[in-house]
């Protein structure tokens, strides 16, 4: 199987797809010895042997690593304003970055993986994978409110109706959505007039935090990547009609 030389330059964390290509125009990367300038050119990553600047570049071993995320960390890999980042939470090395985002003070489930082409699958809108929430409101929600959550709030961005919303306690709600979008659980409850003070994801897909403590991560492998893509609208799916 064939990759863009950039594809795997990046992959290799060397640098980004835009940079990478800007490494090869510059001469700076040969294939089997010879130095490639074509950034469209294409690489057998078994066959080929790539070197950046005179040095073999080697795809690092594919991790997976699922986090209970603590309030007080940023999911993402640099941020020069954030006190912590969740990256801080796993092995350095091979390096990582979260699929998606958690806001600072939401806990919870976050996937970190050094796996590109998983990540922009996971990610794009189109993946729809189920998230679960329990949520903890500042007051309780009416009967008439949680119908409303129910049966779907605009907002600002386009209308969002959850997959399932149900009361599990006083001021506690579970909530099962599909949307990626920033903010969007905060955001429905704020939409009937009431605010979260806490919010755990412990579910995505298939995968589950288990008995997994706080700031805690476990490794995952293919088989666990593989029934969490396959789980994609799994429960929810409507048949097409007939007719």
């Amino acid at each position: 199987m064939t990759i863009k030389i950039s594809k795997y330059l990046s992959e290799a964390g060397i640098a980004s797809r835009r940079k990478a290509e800007s490494l090869v125009e510059m001469g700076l990367v040969s294939v089997n010895g010879k130095k490639m300038v074509n950034v469209a050119a294409r690489i057998d990553p078994k066959k080929d042997k790539i070197e950046f600047e005179g040095k073999a570049v080697v795809l690092p071993t594919l991790v997976y690593y699922l986090l209970n995320k603590p309030a007080g960390y940023t999911s993402t890999t640099e941020d020069k304003h954030a006190e912590k980042l969740i990256t801080s939470l796993v092995p350095k090395t091979p390096k990582v970055w979260p699929v998606g985002r958690l806001d600072k003070y939401t806990t919870g489930l976050i996937l970190l993986t050094n796996d590109g082409d998983l990540t922009q699958k996971l990610t794009h809108p189109s993946y729809e994978i189920e998230k679960e929430y329990e949520i903890v409101a500042n007051l309780p929600l009416t009967s008439n409110e949680v119908g409303a959550v129910q049966r779907g709030v605009k907002l600002e961005d386009g209308f969002v109706k959850p997959d399932r919303f149900e009361t599990i306690g006083e001021n506690r709600y579970r909530i099962v959505i599909h949307s990626g979008k920033k903010h969007i659980v905060r955001r429905i409850i704020e939409k009937i007039g009431k605010n979260v003070i806490d919010l755990q994801r412990i579910r995505v897909g298939s995968l589950t935090l288990k008995d997994l403590p706080s700031g805690k991560w476990r490794s995952l492998n293919a088989d666990d990547i593989k029934k969490m893509s396959e789980s994609k609208n799994k429960e929810t799916k409507k048949p097409k009609k007939r007719g």
